[in-house]
C-alpha cells in the first residue's frame, strides 16, 4: 500500500486524499458510536493520508522549482 500512491498524477493523489479524509471522518464518528470492527483502521488511514500530503507537496516543490527555472531562463535571454 505504501508504493501504491506513488504511481498516481497530482489531481489523482489529491482526489485521493480527499476521498481518505472523509472515510477518516467518517471512522471517527462510527468509533464514537461504537460500531467498529478494527480499531487500528483509524491509524492506518491517518498513515494514509499523511503519505498523500506528503507526495502532493513533493509535486508542489517540483512544480514550483520548474517555474523558477523556467523564469530564470526568459529573463536570462
Amino acid at each position: 500500500m505504501r508504493n501504491s500512491f506513488k504511481n498516481l498524477t497530482f489531481p489523482e493523489l489529491k482526489a485521493k486524499r480527499d476521498e481518505l479524509k472523509r472515510k477518516y471522518m467518517e471512522l471517527r464518528f462510527q468509533m464514537i458510536i461504537g460500531h467498529i470492527d478494527n480499531p487500528l483502521q483509524k491509524r492506518i488511514m491517518r498513515r494514509q493520508i499523511t503519505r498523500l500530503s506528503t507526495l502532493i507537496h513533493q509535486h508542489e516543490i517540483q512544480n514550483a522549482k520548474a517555474e523558477l527555472l523556467a523564469k530564470m531562463n526568459t529573463e536570462a535571454k
